[in-house]
């Protein structure tokens, strides 16, 4: 194998290792999320693992991360919460799931 064939699989592996890693954090702050959400409404805790999953799955809809804060947004609507402290709050536990990966 040439040395191009190897750096070649080596930008592939570590691709998709970068990419696996951003899949988990996102999950890991959607997971986070949820439970944040979950403290402002109330749940018990069957409910808020509903709403965990919920808020997972939330974030398939599209690229990035505005499916998930439109969910949030539209959750919280009735609880007096800015979009500015909903995308602190996402950014806080992005940064905390991702220090949970290191």
């Amino acid at each position: 194998m040439s040395s191009f064939e190897e750096r070649e699989k080596s930008f592939e592996k570590k691709f998709a290792h970068d990419e696996e890693l951003q899949f988990k954090v996102s999950a890991r702050r959607n997971k986070y999320i949820g439970q944040w959400v979950s403290q402002i409404l109330g749940f018990d805790s069957d409910k808020e693992k509903e709403y965990i999953q919920s808020v997972i799955k939330a974030d398939f809809a599209e690229a990035g991360d505005e499916d998930v804060f439109r969910k949030v947004k539209e959750d919280l609507k009735d609880n007096n919460i800015s979009d500015e402290e909903i995308r602190k709050k996402m950014n806080e536990l992005n940064e905390k799931a991702k220090s949970e990966f290191k």
